[in-house]
């Protein structure tokens, strides 16, 4: 696929997944909105996407701030006359005390960044899509998202409403021109899953994962799950009963 020229608006820009797609579709010579919180780290990706032949442009705002996230894709699609491509990458684990603890603000916090940021982030970008009958939103959900898993109450349900969100939104789509694609990845070395004392099973470097999202993307398909692996395994636990569910899952270790 000829990404010169193409305009794609990526969240949670600035380390991680985000990152790493920035990069390779700026090799690509795609031009770029990079939205995240870290000025710094945008400001230093934004050069490394021009360095390799893309066009790039930060947006240093939080992705809950809907009025900001419009105001990004506002000037972003200013400037370069549409918006080809959402790619709603922010995320963040909950992987923390007062979220295992099942407390109401930490779990709304979680929400507000993994479910509500990707919902500005559509909302700022779809009509310029209808307009033009043309467009494609992508959501970075997670196969975490399949079924609840220990230690995740917060992180798996935000997760399955990304999910749940994205695939609604692609049946009201139907003939208009816009597509949706759900990637639902297994666990990747990043930031959000450093420092865990657990082994995480089919653990992927991020240099082999960005293709497998690249793919998705160029192929427009409507649900990627990756690695096959492990996307085999989960997509079997959904058809256990609960009872059988229980007694797997609930062994798990992945969260610690």
């Amino acid at each position: 696929m000829n990404w010169n020229g193409k305009v794609i608006f990526i969240t949670g820009a600035s380390s991680g997944i985000g990152a790493g797609l920035a990069l390779a579709f700026a090799v690509k010579g795609a031009s770029l909105g990079l939205l995240a919180r870290r000025t710094d780290l945008l400001n230093e990706l934004k050069l490394k996407c021009e360095a390799r032949g893309g066009t790039a442009r930060v947006f240093p705002c939080d992705v809950t701030d809907e009025t900001a996230v419009a105001s990004a894709a506002r000037s972003l699609e200013s400037e370069f006359g549409r918006i080809d491509v959402l790619i709603a990458n922010a995320g963040i684990g909950g992987n923390d005390p007062e979220t295992s603890a099942l407390s109401p603000s930490a779990i709304r916090k979680v929400f507000e960044v993994n479910l509500m940021g990707a919902v500005n982030a559509v909302h700022s970008v779809i009509p310029g899509m209808l307009k033009r009958n043309s467009g494609q939103l992508v959501a970075v959900s997670s196969l975490a998202g399949f079924r609840g898993l220990p230690k995740s109450a917060a992180y798996s349900s935000s997760k399955a409403a990304m999910t749940a969100f994205f695939e609604s939104v692609r049946l009201d789509l139907i003939g208009t021109g816009v597509g949706v694609t759900v990637i639902q990845p297994g666990f990747i070395k990043t930031a959000l899953t450093s420092g865990r004392a657990a082994k995480m099973p089919f653990l992927m470097e991020l240099e082999d994962a960005i293709p497998l999202f690249i793919n998705a993307i160029e192929k427009k398909k409507r649900f990627a799950a990756f690695p096959w692996q492990l996307a085999t395994i989960v997509r079997a636990g959904r058809l256990m009963p609960g009872w059988l569910y229980d007694r797997i899952a609930g062994r798990a270790r992945y969260r610690e």
